[in-house]
């Protein structure tokens, strides 16, 4: 029985390779298909991906700009969400639970509708932690902008500031008629009251009895001290500019180098029966009015009366020696024995003088 030969390789071993598929060529397809294929180029294989790449969203700026009452102002936006995070301005442009930010102008800063200058140290505030503002600023406004903005840890700072503005502005404030009257029932009139460098401006003090107080550097601008006593008082260097003392009392006066610019004395008596002089010398008396003042006897060496009223005075035996009565109205005062050595009357007034000045009274 014959039998079929089945040819065998050339080296002699059967082989199947060229009827079965090989198995690794097939893993191998499979692995490709589902993986990046492999290309030829010119400089060698490369592989390229077949996944669909997701979109990055774009970084949001560091910077941004906000327009707040007109002037723009630039930050970062750690300045804005780091040192208060649970402000206004930081959940504006935090990137979770986020405010809607506002409108923006035609340069792309974001508008806010509140005080530039308010909002500065604000922001100042926010970017180093220190409360610093120019001193023309109201501790009041800024911490109106905190409260508006949030920024919890400068509202307790920014409502002591404002405390003690306060404070400090009632302490400034003038003394009343009041707080006068107060003090005066307390001590006896022969006791000296000191009132030194008190604020008593615009006080209604008239027929009060002030005898002996001390008002050394007071302010008494426009205050009224019509018929009052101030006989005996220190008014040394004091503030009587514009103040009312018509008809009152001021025998032995100290005031050296006082201003009583534009004051109304008129009517007032300077003469102490006893003899002691009222000593103004150095005084500002520029335009008020002395009329009808009984002035006997009063020091107003090197005193400035320029354009002041003096018509009807009695200055007999008064010191006028080196006084600037330049303009004064001196008609019908009574300068007998006045000392007007090297005084300045040009321009004077001296009609109708009860007694005739000396070429030994006046030298210039």
């Amino acid at each position: 029985m014959s039998s079929k030969k089945i040819p065998s390789s050339p080296s002699g071993n059967r082989s199947y390779d060229n009827c079965l598929p090989s198995t690794s060529a097939c893993s191998s397809k499979q692995l490709n298909s589902s993986s990046s294929p492999i290309r030829e180029s010119g400089n060698g294989r490369s592989i390229s991906s077949n996944k669909l790449s997701t979109p990055v969203e774009p970084t949001p700026s560091k910077w941004v700009s906000l327009n707040v009452g007109g002037k723009v102002f630039t930050t970062t936006l750690s300045t804005l969400l780091n040192k208060e995070p649970g402000s206004m301005l930081a959940r504006m442009f935090a990137q979770e639970d986020a405010m809607c930010p506002s409108d923006k102008d035609g340069h792309g800063a974001y508008l806010i509708d509140r005080s530039s200058q308010y909002f500065e140290p604000i922001l100042n505030y926010l970017r180093h932690g220190q409360l610093i503002f120019d001193g023309h600023l109201s501790p009041e406004g800024i911490l109106e902008e905190a409260k508006f903005f949030g920024i919890e840890g400068l509202i307790p700072q920014l409502e002591s500031l404002v405390q003690q503005q306060q404070t400090a502005n009632m302490e400034d404030l003038p003394l009343t008629r009041r707080d006068v009257i107060s003090a005066l029932i307390k001590t006896s009139h022969m006791t000296e009251l000191r009132f030194q460098g008190v604020n008593l401006a615009g006080a209604d003090l008239r027929k009060l009895d002030l005898r002996h107080i001390n008002f050394k550097y007071a302010c008494l601008q426009r205050c009224n001290l019509s018929l009052a006593n101030l006989n005996y008082c220190c008014l040394e260097r004091a503030d009587l500019s514009f103040a009312n003392l018509e008809g009152a009392q001021l025998l032995s006066v100290k005031g050296l180098c006082a201003n009583m610019e534009a004051a109304n004395l008129q009517g007032c008596n300077f003469e102490d029966p006893s003899g002691v002089r009222s000593n103004l010398e150095g005084v500002n008396l520029k335009g008020a009015c002395l009329e009808n003042s009984n002035m006997a006897g009063v020091n107003l060496r090197v005193a400035n009366l320029r354009n002041a009223n003096l018509k009807n005075c009695n200055l007999r035996a008064a010191v006028l020696a080196g006084a600037d009565l330049e303009r004064c109205n001196l008609s019908g005062s009574d300068l007998q024995e006045a000392n007007l050595r090297g005084a300045n009357l040009k321009d004077a007034q001296l009609e109708l003088m009860l007694t005739p000045l000396h070429m030994s009274q006046a030298i210039r």
